[in-house]
């Protein structure tokens, strides 16, 4: 049950947000903050006043039902909006209970995506190239603006390695169950036998974080450049563009080469990192905060197996959730991966309110 002082302060909460809004006298910035609050309180406004009115209306019936004055037609159609009131309140209470659970800071942030081939050889690296393909679909059809930091192709036409921002709105939210490794079961194309392979790629969602998230001081740095490599042509070959930047209280490291520039790498390299030791740093307090119960969803484990392609069965299946869909072909196009997602924050939630 929640306390009926956590509702009665969301109401108050949305009445002085009404009034300060109509006020005129909030600055742009504070009123687009303010405005989008008033938002998000207006989705449960009604539910939160339902729920703080249900004991007087069941009382109300109740007395109807229980008055010995009261006709049989009376009682019958008091007691069918008490059973309907009851249904509701659990609702009500269900939904409030999911918007009171603590916000994750970094939910409506953009996001850094990395995909990496793992296992499996060059087949290994199509696969990472279809994930990549079918998250470039999703940004599409929800558009979302995709731009890739950093690429590296393999000789087979796949990706060894690529990282790129996503922006739009709620992205880490929506993409942050993706961090995990993609197993893909399928016959290869230089198999002559039909044999089904198993090979697996690597992908890490991160919260793009910026500098006010995230301080790093320059003496923390040891920056290091270096003559790029691979395909680009003679100026990238011959010059000391490529750099690579160490946080050395982390030990994290960055590379990044794909500019012709030193300093446009350099500045692609911070925002990885930053990024990088703000989801270090989110990951510790995360891991203090619930050191006696880990969550079977939205760990971030960059090593747990979370999800099987299937291409024989025509199948994805999700095993966090034994979920199974079988349409692998519009997963992949992007049209399915809705169903997924809102399944895993389903998910998520119900373990976040039995947590509490």
């Amino acid at each position: 049950m929640i306390p009926k002082k956590n509702v009665e302060d969301l109401i108050l909460k949305h009445s002085n947000l009404e009034k300060e809004l109509a006020s005129g006298e909030l600055e742009n910035k504070v009123f687009a903050e303010k405005s989008k609050e008033y938002s998000d309180l207006n989705e449960i406004i009604n539910d939160a006043k339902s729920y703080i009115s249900f004991d007087n209306d069941q009382k109300d019936l109740e007395k109807i039902i229980n008055d010995k004055e009261s006709d049989n037609e009376i009682k019958l159609m008091a007691e069918q909006e008490l059973s309907d009131l009851k249904l509701n309140h659990n609702k009500n209470e269900k939904k409030l209970k999911f918007f009171l659970l603590p916000k994750d800071e970094a939910d409506k942030k953009n996001a850094i995506i990395e995909i990496r081939a793992g296992t499996g050889g060059l087949e290994a690296s199509l696969f990472a190239g279809d994930l990549f393909k079918m998250y470039e679909k999703v940004c599409h059809k929800k558009k979302w603006n995709l731009e890739i930091i950093s690429i590296s192709k393999s000789e087979a036409g796949g990706l060894k390695e690529v990282i790129a921002t996503i922006r739009g709105n709620n992205i880490y939210s929506t993409l942050k169950y993706e961090s995990g490794v993609h197993r893909v079961q399928r016959v290869p194309d230089t198999e002559t036998q039909g044999r089904v392979h198993t090979s697996a790629a690597t992908v890490a969602v991160l919260p793009e974080a910026e500098e006010v998230d995230v301080k790093i001081n320059e003496t923390d740095l040891r920056i290091d450049v270096f003559r790029a490599g691979g395909p680009g042509g003679q100026s990238v070959n011959t010059t000391d563009s490529a750099v690579r930047i160490t946080h050395i209280p982390t030990g994290i490291s960055v590379s990044q080469q794909d500019e012709k520039s030193q300093h446009k790498n350099k500045a692609k390299g911070m925002k990885i990192l930053r990024s990088r030791i703000y989801e270090l740093e989110r990951s510790r307090i995360e891991q203090e905060r619930s050191q006696d119960r880990k969550t079977k969803i939205g760990s971030g484990d960059r090593s747990e197996r979370i999800r099987t392609y299937n291409f024989p069965q025509g199948r994805v299946t999700d095993h966090r959730i034994n979920l199974t869909l079988h349409k692998l072909e519009e997963f992949l196009e992007g049209e399915a991966f809705d169903e997924m997602i809102e399944t895993l924050t389903l998910q998520a939630q119900e373990e976040s309110l039995s947590s509490l």
